[in-house]
């Protein structure tokens, strides 16, 4: 006779085993239906990711361009490079990389994106690509990184590890853990002991 422990076991299993063989099909069917990016997303953070998609969105002039949480400078370095505003998007709705991706699904989805160039830092490109694989991918939305030479050292595995649990918990539930984060601090600054 099967426990409740041994059920849930059971099913949390079976979801495990099911997901690691859904996702890289979504991938899969994703790149065969679009096998060339049709959008360019920036995460944001450094104005040096903003720079490098000038260079890139002016080799793909047929691409719109998401700059997600964008650099102050976003603006101005596109104007600058003659980029019209008709192809860029600016969405300061992310707070941190996984929202970077969370909360674009929707207009991607609704746009019938499949395949998308990621574009940030090549310090950072390990983790966008463990959330993106888990959000875009379960999604149908394939990616292609495009790494941006950064100044800083590699993110920890740890940080990593971090936020695919972030992204595991986006899929069942729909939030990211996000919010959790402001909570904390606004609980530190008014309860210092």
């Amino acid at each position: 006779m099967f426990t409740r422990v041994r059920l849930l076991r059971c099913i949390t299993s079976s979801l495990i085993v099911l997901s690691l063989g859904y996702i890289p099909a979504q991938l899969a069917i994703a790149r065969q239906q679009s096998p060339n990016p049709e959008m360019i997303l920036i995460l944001g953070g450094s104005s040096d990711r903003e720079a490098y998609a000038v260079k890139l969105a002016q080799k793909h002039p047929s691409l719109n361009i998401w700059v997600s949480a964008g650099s102050p400078d976003a603006v101005r370095i596109f104007e600058a490079a003659g980029i019209p505003k008709s192809r860029l998007y600016f969405d300061p709705r992310a707070t941190d990389t996984v929202t970077n991706f969370t909360t674009v699904v929707p207009d991607f989805k609704r746009r019938g994106i499949q395949h998308v160039y990621i574009v940030t830092s090549d310090y950072h490109m390990r983790r966008a690509e463990a959330i993106a694989t888990f959000v875009f991918g379960s999604q149908g939305i394939a990616f292609t990184p495009i790494e941006v030479s950064g100044q800083h050292r590699q993110e920890s595995k740890l940080r990593v590890l971090r936020d695919v649990g972030r992204s595991a918990m986006w899929l069942m539930t729909g939030r990211t853990g996000a919010s959790l984060r402001y909570r904390s601090t606004f609980f530190k600054s008014a309860h210092p002991n």
